[in-house]
């Protein structure tokens, strides 16, 4: 089932109305898991970093070595024509998908012949400015590249992620603020995170056991460019409950304020605010 509404599919060439079947039951991504894909955004006529995305998609196919069968421009070329079929001011989910079709080697290792690919369009609103998350934390934890295929956007990893969501949301919480494997603060069960204290802006530093997101790049390229203090360092769990803010960035809704961690309360402040401004304001002058 479907996140949003008014789907279009991409596959096999053309684009199809709504959510049509593209995977068989003996596709290696339906029976070993070599799925991944990218999300991006169409807002008011705007596909910020989009290209970014629709590039990320690829290297992600190639960290489970399934082969990815399309170029940036023909995936450019694809997505916006897909788009056009969507009222300017829709939000629109963008999903761009590879997955494995043969199985090699013991039927594990997928097979570079054959590579399924399909592009998912579908309307999903932009949540509202001060809808804010709560977080509290979770005894699951981000893996390692050792032991999973972390540079990549796979769906193998949202498990993990699943799991992390049920607990905290049995706990009467919202969102999980994870560890990574020596106890550090990683990320959220759903997207990068971002802390405020004295002015300044903390975030993890991208130690390969979570994917340093595309617009958490863009959320600091644009607070550096507008003079804020942004340190990409390890923190701990107690640097977020002596923090002044804390704000999650995601592709989904750019910015998220986050108002409680584990009891610590945080006001929805002026950076976080600042960052969906300065978001915007660099979306539209792109």
């Amino acid at each position: 089932m479907a996140t949003g509404t008014n789907l279009r599919t991409y596959f096999d060439g053309t684009w199809h109305e709504g959510d049509i079947p593209v995977m068989r039951a003996g596709d290696h991504g339906a029976w070993l898991g070599t799925t991944v894909f990218d999300g991006a955004r169409y807002v008011d006529g705007m596909a910020p970093d989009l290209d970014a995305h629709l590039s990320r998609v690829n290297r992600s196919a190639e960290a489970l070595m399934i082969k990815p069968t399309m170029s940036l421009d023909q995936l450019l070329e694809i997505t916006w024509e897909g788009l056009s079929l969507f009222p300017k001011d829709a939000a629109v989910y963008i999903r761009p998908m590879y997955w494995g079709i043969d199985g090699g080697y013991l039927g594990i290792l997928p097979e570079q012949s054959a590579t399924g690919f399909a592009v998912s369009l579908e309307e999903i609103p932009m949540a509202a400015q001060d809808a804010a998350m709560t977080l509290t934390t979770t005894r699951f934890r981000r893996p390692v590249i050792e032991d999973a295929v972390v540079n990549a956007k796979a769906g193998c990893l949202y498990p993990n992620n699943a799991r992390m969501l049920a607990e905290a949301r049995a706990k009467g919480f919202s969102n999980a603020l994870v560890a990574d494997a020596l106890g550090n603060v990683a990320e959220t069960a759903s997207a990068n995170v971002f802390m405020v204290r004295d002015g300044e802006v903390f975030t993890p530093v991208a130690n390969g056991t979570f994917l340093s997101g595309i617009t958490r790049a863009r959320h600091i390229s644009n607070l550096r460019a507008d003079g804020v203090t942004v340190h990409e360092t390890v923190l701990s769990f107690d640097d977020f409950r002596e923090a002044d803010e804390v704000f999650l960035s995601g592709n989904l809704n750019k910015v998220t304020p986050v108002t409680e961690f584990d009891g610590t309360m945080y006001q929805i402040g002026p950076i976080t605010r600042r960052v969906r401004e300065l978001y915007w304001d660099w979306a539209m002058s792109n």
